[in-house]
């Protein structure tokens, strides 16, 4: 029986604050819901059926512990966690504003702190794909370990550069180091003019006809390393491009509960299908289909019922 796929996603793994939740996942605090892009991105990986692990670094504190018992039933990988003995776990106060979260990101956080070890570095080597950001890229060493680390997967291995935009952590630099080692870029509509204006290239809203098309196909001629990009566009769908190709979809119709971690679901469900070959069509597919649900449900990291799996499953295989 073929091994499944091992995806790692590395950065941040924080605590949500919001202003209301969903139980005391965390403890004291009624309205904390647990995330951090690349944990959210690998926990949807492995509900999907790969083998997932979660990198990043906890604190030895209260938050830590709750952290590792939130995910203990999730079906990922999370043995390679390290704890902090003096920076303590991530915090994010969320508030919402017309329906989409504002963030305010503490720190120093233990995410701050990620060593590069001999273990995460033996994990890269096999990896099939890898999932970064920037948020998590914005202290020095933590971005330094995150891009040796991409840097030592092998040559197959999809490496991902999943933008989070959140100001005021807005390097250009990093935004560049970032896409010469990616190979997949996802981004929604509204980073990536900001992404471009960072990067010094002519913003979106300059091109005369299909902005975010001729936004994405800039990027591709940039980047020589960048083969694929994922424009997501909220409830309008997505946009998927190559250099060769290019994809739209429409989106699906949900009652959003919040946006959380839908992007990240998005993001885990195109990785899942691009290690089984499949065409921008089902990518696109399978990203609103995923990311769709996630917007139904309350925060990152929700139930995931087997039926409600299975019914997603079979229907982006229709449209394979």
């Amino acid at each position: 029986m073929k091994e499944p796929h091992l995806i790692l996603g590395i950065g941040e793994l924080l605590w949500d604050l919001l202003p209301q939740g969903e139980g005391a996942d965390a403890g004291s605090s009624p309205s904390a819901l647990l995330g951090g892009a690349p944990a959210n991105f690998a926990v949807m990986a492995g509900r999907l059926g790969n083998h997932a692990a979660i990198l990043s670094r906890i604190g030895r504190d209260e938050l830590g512990r709750a952290a590792v018992a939130r995910l203990e039933p999730l079906p990922v990988d999370t043995s390679f966690l390290q704890v902090d003995p003096l920076h303590e776990t991530g915090r994010v106060t969320v508030r919402f504003e017309a329906g989409q979260p504002a963030y305010t990101i503490h720190q120093p956080a233990a995410w701050d702190f990620l060593e590069l070890t001999a273990d995460w570095v033996k994990l890269a080597e096999r990896a099939d794909a890898v999932c970064f950001g920037s948020l998590a890229q914005r202290s020095n060493q933590s971005r330094q370990t995150i891009q040796e680390l991409v840097a030592q997967t092998p040559e197959h291995c999809i490496r991902v550069f999943d933008v989070n935009l959140r100001p005021p952590f807005l390097a250009d630099e990093t935004i560049e180091e970032s896409l010469q080692l990616a190979t997949v870029l996802r981004a929604n509509d509204a980073e990536l003019p900001r992404l471009l204006s960072l990067l010094g290239l002519p913003t979106a809203d300059t091109f005369t006809r299909r902005p975010l098309l001729s936004a994405a196909q800039l990027l591709l001629g940039e980047f020589p390393a960048l083969n694929l990009v994922a424009v997501t566009r909220g409830a309008h769908g997505s946009l998927i491009v190559r250099r060769e190709e290019w994809r739209e979809h429409r989106g699906l119709r949900v009652k959003v509960a919040d946006t959380i971690g839908a992007g990240d679901a998005f993001t885990a469900a195109v990785v899942h299908y691009m290690l089984r070959g499949a065409g921008l069509a089902t990518l696109n597919e399978a990203g609103n289909r995923w990311g769709a649900w996630m917007a139904s449900q309350p925060g990152a990291m929700p139930h995931l019922p087997g039926d409600v799996r299975d019914g997603i499953t079979a229907a982006i295989e229709e449209q394979r």
